[in-house]
């Protein structure tokens, strides 16, 4: 009897000193998100929040000039507590596509940051998937210091 196989994951917890109604649109709003992900100019964002909506972002390689096309589809909205997204190349099938869920927790003037990738490994010291969300969620954190 063959057991099923679970798909590879990792999650990523940061608290943000913000209210988790701003974190929230630090997360949905274009120029936000061009505040705090890497080497992404506002000019290549766009965000449709909504269930079925997409959205697309292209971080550029400051030395180099190589771009770097992300995007994925909304599966889940519910503001201010919970985004779950497709992530990864723009045109990729949502069943192929690893997924993200982003909650946040409100405790008082902070908000605990739950970020979740399933469908991809990641490791702390990878150099890869896992070091680059970190890092970026620390641009966030930083962000409200």
């Amino acid at each position: 009897m063959n057991m099923p196989t679970s798909k590879p994951e990792f999650m990523i917890t940061r608290t943000v000193n913000a209210r988790r109604e701003r974190v929230w649109h630090t997360w949905t709003e274009e120029k936000e998100l061009a505040t705090w992900l890497p080497s992404t100019p506002l000019e290549t964002i766009w965000f449709d929040v909504r269930e079925g909506g997409r959205y697309h972002y292209t971080m550029v390689n400051n030395e180099t000039g190589e771009e770097f096309p992300t995007g994925g589809e909304f599966l889940e909205v519910v503001p201010f507590e919970r985004l779950v997204f497709t992530w990864g190349y723009p045109d990729a099938p949502v069943e192929d596509s690893p997924v993200v869920t982003l909650t946040l927790i409100e405790n008082g003037d902070r908000t605990e940051m739950n970020f979740h990738l399933s469908g991809f490994a990641g490791h702390p010291g990878d150099q890869y998937v896992y070091d680059g969300w970190s890092d970026t969620l620390d641009n966030l954190v930083e962000k409200f210091k």
